[in-house]
């Protein structure tokens, strides 16, 4: 498993409001080019944001699913990226009076890239992660101002 975190400065319900928000989802997640369709009932589990990944002409259409959501707290996404696989996504909230400590997990669950040894994956997925955090900082701040 691969484990990065950032702080950002918004509280955890400005931090979240953009988590839930699946049309945002291309905007900071790395690799995520458009949104197609977001099921009304997003962020609860069972509810996917459909989305494609690569940039023209070699877009994938996919889907990503949610498994777990405590609004202010926790996400958790299953991500589908066809032909390399499915992964799982972890997003834990923890508030610190008007700042959010972010820690996002993530891991290949099943297809080829689960077969990539989990040190490679860790090197990619880092500094991807990091980069979708440092995104979704901008959002949330920008929320809460």
């Amino acid at each position: 498993m691969t484990v990065v975190s950032r702080d950002i400065d918004a509280p955890a319900d400005a931090v979240f409001a953009v988590l839930a928000d699946g049309w945002t989802y291309a905007s900071w997640v790395v690799g995520a080019s458009r949104i197609r369709q977001v099921e009304d009932r997003f962020p609860e589990p069972g509810a996917r944001i459909h989305h494609s990944v690569g940039t023209w002409p070699m877009l994938i259409d996919d889907t990503t699913s949610v498994l777990a959501c405590e609004p202010g707290r926790c996400l958790e996404l299953q991500v589908r990226a066809w032909p390399a696989g499915e992964g799982y996504v972890g997003l834990t909230l923890h508030p610190h009076g008007e700042t959010t400590r972010v820690e996002m997990e993530e891991h290949a669950v099943s297809g080829p890239a689960a077969l990539i040894p989990r040190p490679v994956q860790a090197l990619t997925l880092k500094a991807r992660n990091r980069e979708a955090l440092r995104r979704l900082a901008y959002l949330a701040e920008g929320r809460a101002s």
